[in-house]
């Protein structure tokens, strides 16, 4: 039996995940309040961002942009989106 967590994000009781998905406070702090489903959208909208935005993961600013958005997105707050992105709609 999988286990659930209730998502930070979704505001209910979902799957989950495995394991922290980095060491440290942080890491810890995902694995118990956020799902798996959370987790994979917000894996999806990092690498859309990264892509978009032209990030450079070697620069420091870049990457404390994307942990800010991360806590935004996860907590379900107001996050960035790709300018003139619109998901695939459903058949």
């Amino acid at each position: 039996m999988s286990r659930t967590v209730f998502c930070r994000k979704y505001q209910q009781e979902l799957e989950g995940l495995d394991a922290p998905p980095f060491p440290g406070p942080k890491g810890m702090d995902i694995f118990e309040h956020v799902s798996q489903k959370a987790w994979q959208e917000w894996l999806s909208h990092q690498t859309m961002l990264i892509n978009e935005k032209h990030l450079n993961m070697m620069e420091p600013s870049s990457r404390t942009y994307l942990s800010e958005q991360m806590q935004k997105f996860l907590s379900g707050g107001e996050y960035d989106s790709v300018e003139g992105y619109a998901p695939p709609e459903s058949p």
